[in-house]
């Protein structure tokens, strides 16, 4: 493909999260990768690159796809439960992971990836009238697409349309208090809870991404869970799992959700098995032994662990089956029906009756 950067081109806008260094070169500023260019050059996220002595994002308004997911795919199990949401995602990362699950998106260094385009006002339109109450970005890391999210976010909210980032959370800090101020829910990728792991297989910092936990629950309104993807042999250590859980207790508390993901092999990982079922319930038994008050397990079949059970009187107040719903005694606040304990989260009326679904679609303009 050609890589030539260019402001004719309408899909690329200029951004502010940049300033220039004594040798000439660019300092892009989002995420801590603090990606250092020289003109033409782009950012290891792709999207974003130097030109006429800035830094822009190349892929606004584009898109690899448009899909209508369950919320609880995102994941997040307490948010707008059983509703559908308008998924979508650009090409590229800021991290590196050798274990990606996207990796043909993230990995993407082709704009032919991005055949889709619509601007933030067709997209919250389409959300709408696609019976959405909420559009995710998602399938590749919002964080280098913000600007475009942003806006997406805000034609989506004059419309009642929430707007969820899934992400991972590595991102500097006064670009990541911009961003989450459009945000109403995220899912934080948290990759495992060592240095070694962050720098050698993600290419990235823990630090970071705590940083961003942290900020999410002291200092926003954003509904947000968090997702671990258990590795064998790299990050599935009943030590790692027990120090990971006994930070979210000590510096988020109790009630924010945790998932626990399947990993399969795929991109530069091949050699590694799949998560055997028995070390997510290994790992959730941990998180529950720590104080975690809702804890589940994804990428595999899982009733017990996909179901959120009331802290004050024990009952199964949402069983699932796979993102599908089998029961649900919650009342429109997401007071549990038995006792009246309201549960942690975002409930807004009735149970949604998206179901499992998942449903490519066409978004025009």
């Amino acid at each position: 493909m050609n890589d030539a950067l260019s402001l004719a081109d309408p899909h690329t806008v200029a951004t502010r999260y940049w300033h220039p260094l004594p040798d000439g070169r660019i300092q892009c500023d989002v995420c801590p990768r603090a990606c250092k260019l020289r003109e033409g050059q782009r950012g290891l996220c792709f999207v974003r690159g130097r030109i006429d002595d800035q830094v822009v994002l190349a892929t606004y308004g584009r898109s690899s796809g448009f899909c209508i997911d369950p919320v609880e795919k995102k994941p997040l199990n307490h948010f707008l439960p059983g509703s559908a949401v308008l998924s979508f995602g650009t090409a590229g990362c800021n991290l590196a992971c050798r274990f990606c699950q996207n990796w043909d998106i993230s990995k993407s260094r082709e704009i032919d990836t991005l055949a889709a385009a619509a601007s933030p006002a067709a997209l919250a339109t389409a959300a709408g009238e696609l019976g959405c109450r909420s559009i995710a970005f998602t399938y590749n890391d919002p964080t280098i697409f913000m600007e475009y999210a942003m806006d997406v976010a805000d034609a989506g909210r004059e419309l009642g349309i929430k707007a969820i980032a899934v992400s991972a959370g590595f991102m500097n800090a006064e670009p990541r208090a911009e961003f989450y101020s459009h945000m109403d829910a995220a899912n934080i990728d948290l990759k495992a809870f060592t240095d070694d792991f962050y720098e050698k297989v993600t290419f990235g910092k823990l630090g970071a991404v705590l940083d961003t936990l942290e900020y999410l629950h002291h200092d926003t309104d954003v509904w947000f869970e968090i997702t671990t993807l258990l590795i064998p042999g790299h990050n599935d250590s009943d030590a790692e799992i027990a120090e990971e859980c006994a930070w979210l207790a000590s510096h988020l508390g109790l009630d924010v959700p945790l998932h626990f993901s399947a990993f399969h092999p795929d991109f530069k990982m091949l050699d590694v098995p799949p998560t055997p079922p028995s070390t997510l319930s290994r790992a959730r038994r941990i998180a529950l032994e720590h104080g975690l008050r809702h804890v589940y397990t994804g990428n595999v079949h899982d009733p017990e662990g996909q179901t959120t059970s009331c802290p004050n009187c024990g009952e199964a107040v949402v069983v699932r089956d796979w993102y599908a719903m089998r029961s649900y005694q919650l009342d429109d606040s997401g007071a549990c029906v038995h006792c009246g304990y309201r549960l942690p989260g975002r409930y807004d009326g009735p149970v949604g009756t998206w179901g499992a679904r998942r449903l490519p679609v066409v978004v025009a303009g």
